[in-house]
């Protein structure tokens, strides 16, 4: 058998492997603490899951659902109103996606052609580089640099790739370094896409996933921002809505447009009960969105405040659902650190290297369990040895 030569730039991810050392770990009956992926544990709350079910046990709602409901994307338009003050056509500055990983991984197809150049942060969560990949783009990466807070530094960019670029991709409050942008970075964001003709993408799935007392807001809400790109927004870490597969591509109609061609000969849309979930997940009432952040911030506390306590050092996210954590000083491979943190401790995290070249030297921890398991893996750390270990690459 022969096979596409786009796959030789793919080996298995990084999240199936972790799945498989689990499993491995699991059948032999040791523990594992699993803080690798972003998997929510928080449910949805009980009218979301109410009206899930009810659409669910409609036999009239297992057609195709071709198109997005209408009720579905003035949902949406409703919800980008109240929310971030952002006014969006529902027919035609609106597409749902399944899931925003399915959109990120798609949307390349309707702007580049091959070798066309793609920009990507670094590091980055893997779609963003992957989607394009896929595609046949080729890759630029902008730096994400702690000494810059994180944030990119558009004036770095030479202009001779800026002028080549077709699209950029951008997210903040940002996976895996948690930072969030300051107004004047998406203002300089509009005037350089407008500048070198290119489409903005801005996942925002963790707006609302904010600490200390801070807001999240929209890449849209700035002036000029609907013009050069779009928004991709995310209901998984939210409203607890991971499995159920549901986001939404927002903003610029033309990026819009060529989406929704592209899916139409992809996919039969959204299944109509995962519709009428999210329809009542926007619309209804909101205080489970608090409730979800505020666990997360406690969860937040409990992890890095006892890691810190037994010597490995963290400073505190400013948003997501994530920890983007310095690799012990014994170790020079993120990779190797993971590897000898669930074998000797049964904690498992996700090395910095999977994100990106500038990856590597970090871990990214996931704030998926509950606070007494947090504990529970800070125990086992410290009694594990491992951050006394001499061992090193």
């Amino acid at each position: 058998m022969k096979f596409a030569k786009r796959m030789d730039q793919f080996g298995e991810g990084i999240f199936s492997r972790l799945l498989e050392i689990k499993k491995q770990r699991l059948e032999k009956g040791e523990p594992v603490i699993d803080l690798s992926v972003g998997t929510p544990n928080i449910p949805p709350a009980e009218h979301i899951r109410k009206a899930l079910c009810e659409a669910a046990s409609d036999e009239k709602n297992y057609i195709y659902a071709i198109n997005d409901q209408t009720e579905l994307l003035e949902a949406v338009a409703g919800w980008y109103d109240r929310r971030y003050g952002v006014e969006l056509d529902p027919q035609k500055e609106i597409c749902s996606l399944l899931g925003s990983q399915e959109g990120l991984a798609h949307i390349a197809l309707s702007i580049v052609d091959e070798g066309d150049l793609v920009l990507v942060p670094d590091p980055c969560y893997p779609v963003f580089s992957d989607g394009p990949m896929i595609a046949g783009a080729k890759l630029f990466y902008m730096p994400q640099k702690k000494e810059n807070g994180y944030i990119i530094q558009l004036q770095e960019i030479p202009e001779d790739v800026a002028r080549k670029a077709k699209f950029m991709i951008v997210s903040y409050p940002n996976n895996p370094t948690t930072v969030m942008a300051p107004d004047s970075f998406y203002e300089e964001l509009i005037a350089f896409a407008r500048k070198y003709d290119i489409i903005v993408l801005h996942d925002n799935a963790y707006s609302e996933l904010v600490f200390d007392g801070r807001r999240g807001g929209s890449f849209l809400r700035y002036p000029g921002a609907k013009d050069v790109g779009v928004e991709f927004n995310s209901l998984s870490k939210t409203y607890g809505l991971a499995g159920a597969r549901i986001g939404f591509c927002v903003g610029n109609e033309q990026v819009v447009s060529h989406l929704k061609t592209l899916k139409s000969n992809m996919d039969y849309g959204m299944f109509i009960p995962v519709q009428k979930a999210a329809v009542a997940a926007i619309s209804g009432d909101q205080s489970c969105v608090e409730v979800t952040r505020k666990a997360y911030e406690k969860r937040r506390d409990v992890l890095c405040d006892g890691f810190s306590s037994i010597g490995w050092k963290m400073e505190k996210p400013e948003a997501t659902m994530f920890v983007w954590a310095r690799i012990p000083e014994n170790y020079d491979s993120s990779e190797r650190f993971a590897m000898d943190l669930v074998e000797k401790a049964g904690v498992m995290v996700t090395p910095g290297s999977a994100f990106g070249p500038s990856g590597e030297g970090h871990v990214r921890l996931a704030l998926v369990q509950d606070e007494p398991v947090l504990n529970q893996a800070v125990e086992a750390v410290k009694i594990s040895g491992i951050l006394k270990t001499q061992e090193a690459l």
